[in-house]
């Protein structure tokens, strides 16, 4: 708090509050995917992607096989669309609002990496063909064009301890999806039958 106040509303306020950045902090931005960020992506078997439309933002985790989205390039990337809910909730932001952002989680791994860009979507069925699990192809391919690439440091995981076994909860310690949906709908969602359903459901809907 600065002279009574309690909220920053000013770019120079904020700077004033955080102090001036480390040079390692703005070295590590490349405007492509540098040799030393390969190995980040290929080992990565969880991303999150962050999109932008005009009903607002949104997340989604993307996750498969490590090294699932492949590097075309030292500009471009690929990310398959698998199975999901059928929102698509990113795909209809990309169309109005191209830029996305990435975020590559390693288990065991404390650093992760950010990458920002452009996407397009692609049904060239010979790029679909190229991502085909147990003859499964995906929907689209995310076509990404890199536009910034850095690793952030591990803070944040060390203090979340995100990849210690022994901060992990049950799962029965969380409200299962089937009551999460029977709670919300008012109970016009069976959740129990939901929950019986989902185990089966999950493994032959995978891909």
């Amino acid at each position: 708090m600065t002279n009574g106040k309690t909220t920053i509303t000013g770019v120079e306020e904020l700077e004033c509050l955080y102090g001036p950045v480390a040079k390692p902090s703005l070295t590590k931005v490349t405007d492509h995917i540098h040799p030393a960020y390969r190995p980040f992506i290929e080992s990565s078997p969880f991303v999150a992607l962050a999109t932008s439309g005009c009903e607002g933002m949104d997340i989604s985790p993307r996750g498969d096989a490590a090294g699932f989205i492949h590097i075309e390039d030292d500009t471009t990337l690929l990310l398959p669309d698998r199975r999901g809910n059928n929102r698509i909730d990113s795909l209809r932001n990309i169309l109005q609002d191209n830029r996305v952002a990435l975020l590559f989680l390693t288990p065991g791994i404390g650093e992760t990496l950010r990458v920002n860009g452009t996407a397009e979507i692609s049904i060239d069925p010979l790029l679909l063909a190229r991502f085909a699990v147990d003859r499964h192809l995906p929907q689209c391919v995310l076509k990404i064009t890199v536009q910034r690439v850095f690793f952030q440091c591990s803070r944040a995981v060390i203090r979340s301890r995100l990849w210690d076994a022994a901060s992990q909860i049950p799962r029965n310690s969380l409200p299962s999806t089937g009551t999460i949906l029977k709670q919300i709908s008012h109970a016009e969602i069976d959740g129990e039958a939901y929950d019986q359903a989902l185990p089966e459901r999950l493994k032959t809907t995978l891909y």
